[in-house]
């Protein structure tokens, strides 16, 4: 998902690629963001009474989109076709997560609202870290991201099949999307162009999404 270069964004200087403040970046970045995330949120309220065949089916479904995002090239990454697919992967994802959130919502709502609020707080937290942080991260973003995108397929195929992954694993996910996401805060500070929106967006999302998963997981257990 995410794919930075050292001197250049998709071969263009960065002061020649960025057009846009980093505050405007910042606030196309989220909004993508926010977007995917109802997206998700619309699918799992469509997909909460699906068989959990037809579930595991969607998501997988929604993660191959995610590796094509990753790895099919800038048709993928930058400009209205990407946004589209961008969304339309959330909607896979929300739509195969759907029995599970739902399953929670009717058993263990109180687990399903400390995750979000654990997210909301994560994230705003990491955020505002890498945004802060004087030190250039951009090497660890490829490397972080590549786990991170494995840790998102392992933990909703997991949910899906077993439906129960270890607190202690679920911890390990959870600390590196958080990490994550303060390596792409402080890569949009540092070297964001507006070419590299959607690719940030993506990242963050799946981040959120692990989050998410972890923490109802770590919750639910208690």
């Amino acid at each position: 998902m995410s794919d930075p270069f050292s001197t250049t964004s998709y071969g263009r200087p960065y002061a020649e690629a960025r057009a846009i403040s980093t505050g405007q970046l910042l606030g196309q970045v989220m909004f993508l963001v926010a977007i995917a995330i109802g997206f998700a949120a619309a699918g799992t309220f469509l997909g909460r009474d699906l068989a959990s065949g037809t579930a595991r089916i969607i998501s997988f479904a929604g993660l191959g989109m995610l590796l094509v995002s990753a790895f099919g090239g800038e048709r993928f990454r930058v400009g209205p076709f990407a946004m589209g697919w961008l969304f339309a992967t959330a909607l896979a994802i929300g739509i195969g997560l759907g029995p599970v959130i739902g399953y929670f919502a009717e058993v263990q709502s109180s687990a399903l609202s400390q995750a979000a609020l654990g997210t909301a707080a994560t994230v705003g937290a990491a955020g505002s870290l890498g945004w802060l942080l004087s030190k250039d991260l951009a090497r660890w973003m490829r490397p972080l991201s590549l786990i991170v995108f494995a840790a998102c397929a392992g933990t909703i195929v997991w949910t899906l099949v077993a439906g129960e992954i270890s607190p202690i694993v679920s911890f390990i996910i959870y600390a590196l999307s958080a990490l994550l996401i303060v390596v792409d805060f402080n890569y949009l500070r540092k070297h964001g162009t507006e070419r590299d929106t959607v690719w940030l967006a993506t990242g963050i999302f799946v981040s959120i999404v692990n989050i998410f998963m972890s923490l109802l997981n770590i919750f639910s257990s208690d």
